[in-house]
């Protein structure tokens, strides 16, 4: 079985500016606006995304959403995320392309290996690739996925990706195919593409820990979260010994006008003021969340007056990590 390097990856581009121990910086998700309903109107993207890398915010990131649910709600930036994501990348510099997530099974594990290299590649060492088994029922019959495999195929299909960027010419087998006497090209910039397990994919925290290079999760209320936090570092030591492996959470948030507007809570968020926000912000760094990655659904405000508030009152706090830091 592969085995994740435990080194190159601090010295990936993405995750030096995105990720320091001790630390909280900030990530946005697409698309940048508040929208009702379940499909944003994608407009202004690019510039919303300059001027959030031009603030200092540390990522930005790319859902996998490849069927339009009406139950679900919410079909997430549209395009298919590793066109836009090539977009972005050719429309900034510096900021971390991230993606949250990938749904696996839905997709060849060679195609997802070539297309992770690729814009890890033309971003110049950007992506960090965060991978999930599906949460769509709608999806799996679509892609002719048995939806109670889907842990088993995911857990094969990192191990393919893996072996693709790491390897070359060295022969790969899984269930249904078999790489042999050919090889995947462009491999990444490092050893491998930063590797981030959201929610446990149907997998033991423990293998999550031994295995990726870091765990997205759900926002929850900071005692709880403070528990899952907790027991995300143990796992790490026992698996891994003294390796910093983030932790990353999403926060949707409607941010009012008034910056002294206490939290009240929204689906998987808050609409309150910059100084609670601020404040929540805090508390997450302190408990040991690494990364927030905001969604501005719900919000009233549109999105670039909301980002330009960000960026004068809550990233200097939480600025993103340069190439001198």
């Amino acid at each position: 079985m592969y085995q994740p390097s435990t080194a190159s990856h601090y010295e990936h581009r993405g995750f030096r500016r995105t990720f320091r121990q001790g630390h909280l910086s900030l990530g946005m998700f697409f698309p940048l606006e508040a929208f009702e309903g379940d499909t944003p109107s994608m407009l202004n993207q690019v510039t919303l995304a300059k001027r959030a890398e031009e603030l200092g915010f540390s990522a930005l990131w790319f859902r996998d959403v490849p069927l339009r649910d009406p139950g679900f709600g919410d079909v997430g930036q549209v395009f298919d995320p590793w066109v836009y994501l090539g977009h972005m990348a050719a429309h900034t510099t510096n900021i971390a392309l991230g993606t949250a997530s990938i749904a696996l099974p839905l997709h060849h594990p060679l195609h997802t290996a070539k297309a992770a290299a690729s814009v890890d590649q033309l971003s110049d060492g950007r992506l960090l690739l965060g991978v999930a088994s599906g949460d769509r029922p709608i999806e799996f019959p679509a892609f002719n996925i048995d939806p109670e495999k889907r842990g088993e195929v995911f857990l094969e299909y990192c191990e393919v990706i893996r072996q693709a960027h790491s390897t070359r010419f060295e022969p790969i087998r899984w269930s249904d195919g078999e790489l042999f006497g050919a090889d995947l090209v462009p491999k990444p910039t490092t050893r491998e593409v930063p590797l981030f397990v959201t929610g446990h994919s149907r997998q033991s925290l423990d293998w999550i820990a031994r295995q990726s290079h870091g765990w997205i999760n759900y926002p929850r209320p900071p005692k709880i979260q403070r528990l899952i936090v907790e027991d995300w570092k143990t796992a790490v030591m026992a698996q891994c010994g003294a390796v910093y492996k983030p932790f990353v959470q999403s926060l949707y948030i409607d941010l009012d006008d008034r910056s002294s507007t206490p939290p009240s809570p929204i689906h998987l968020g808050f609409r309150l003021g910059s100084t609670h926000l601020r404040a929540l912000l805090q508390t997450l760094e302190d408990i040991g969340v690494d990364h927030v990655i905001l969604n501005l659904k719900y919000g009233r405000r549109p999105a670039a007056e909301v980002i330009e508030e960000l960026g004068l009152y809550i990233l200097p706090h939480f600025m993103a990590r340069t190439s001198h830091t």
